[in-house]
């Protein structure tokens, strides 16, 4: 199917797309802002929030809460803030939006759909239609086949542009893609404890000064999300949804850390085909995705970068290997409860968030999905 697409989607490869993001004065609707300052296809259109900041220019909806270390880009400031329900004002003003919202699951849910219906695609950060069995949850270097079931949710929506596309939660987004690789193996027992960075409740040190010398071992819905969404990103497309994978079993711990950016991901891994560390090594050296092949604007390479110094990757220092789209690995080892342990570290608001969102976007728009 991916192969059929991409032959009709070469006169995409020069145009530019309006782009609206909803849920832009929060922290990841802010990377979602910056993300595309000066991206070579896409064009900032539409900024909108809740009611609240709607009416106000972006720079003073987000003064005082800007968070990430670069400034406001100077053209994002002066757009005036819409209001993300006003469904009918902004479509006509995109080609398409990303979805970043704070809203419950049900509201959120609600106004994806009406977007799609309204024949505007949808790339969402939010976790409302992951578990949507024609909604394509993708990491692109990983599943980028299952955006064949947009053809079949767009029947079930009774669209033709129109769909919802979502990238799946970040706590996943390191050691997933250090897996991938070794499929054929046959991975049959994962145990994994990520340790997420503040950014990820949406938080700062200034804004959460009780995370200073702390850690607190629960993130609500984390570890049940760490176990669940993978099997959804391996599984396979029959009679137009879906089907989660049944292997391999996962156990997960979620930790928050006193870390400003960057999940960190302790793993342990058992093989039904027990492959050798050179084996494995050469397997991530050399692992590629469609994005890379595809040279889409945002796809970091390599995808994956393997450090041999034992006290690496540490989150400060390698949160933003290729440009914070990477997937950092280290520490492979021998396990003596199961075959192997390793780390794995991601950048949690731009591989695991916005970023991924951006690159899934970029897919879409090179297959053709959002002419």
């Amino acid at each position: 199917m991916a192969d059929v697409i991409r032959t009709h989607s070469t006169s995409n490869a020069n145009r530019r797309w309006r782009v609206g993001v909803l849920g832009a004065t929060g922290m990841v609707g802010q990377r979602f802002v910056a993300l595309l300052e000066g991206h070579p296809w896409f064009d900032l259109s539409v900024v909108a929030a809740s009611a609240s900041s709607a009416g106000k220019s972006y720079a003073d909806a987000v003064a005082g809460r800007w968070a990430l270390p670069t400034p406001i880009p100077a053209a994002a400031a002066s757009l005036g803030v819409l209001d993300a329900s006003a469904v009918t004002t902004i479509a006509p003003q995109v080609d398409f939006v990303f979805c970043a919202v704070d809203m419950s699951k049900d509201d959120t849910a609600r106004l994806e759909e009406a977007y799609a219906r309204a024949e505007v695609p949808v790339i969402s950060n939010n976790s409302a239609h992951r578990g949507t069995s024609d909604v394509p949850m993708m990491i692109p270097e990983v599943n980028p086949e299952h955006q064949a079931v947009i053809a079949d949710q767009r029947r079930r929506l009774g669209t033709s542009r129109g769909f919802i596309a979502v990238k799946p939660n970040c706590s996943l987004q390191s050691y997933v893609p250090a897996i991938h690789p070794l499929l054929d193996f046959g991975p049959r027992r994962i145990a994994v404890c990520t340790y997420q960075a503040i950014s990820g409740a949406g938080k700062t040190f200034e804004s959460w000064p009780e995370m200073q010398d702390n850690l607190i071992p629960f993130i609500k819905g984390e570890e049940e999300k760490s176990e669940r969404e993978p099997m959804k990103i391996w599984g396979r497309l029959r009679d137009g949804r879906i089907h989660d994978a049944e292997t391999p079993v996962i156990s997960a711990q979620c930790l928050r850390v006193p870390v400003s950016d960057g999940h960190m991901a302790a793993v342990f891994v058992s093989f039904d085909r027990k492959p050798t560390m050179d084996e494995i090594l050469a397997r991530w050296r050399g692992y590629e995705g469609l994005p890379q092949r595809m040279g889409l604007p945002s796809a970091p390479t390599p995808f994956l970068t393997v450090f041999e110094d034992e006290s690496r990757p540490q989150t400060r220092l390698d949160r933003d290997v290729g440009a914070g789209m990477g997937v950092a690995i280290g520490r492979l080892r021998p396990d003596t409860l199961f075959d192997y342990r390793f780390v794995a570290l991601s950048h949690n608001t731009v591989r695991g968030a916005a970023g991924g969102a951006v690159l899934t976007a970029e897919l879409l728009a090179r297959e053709g999905w959002l002419a």
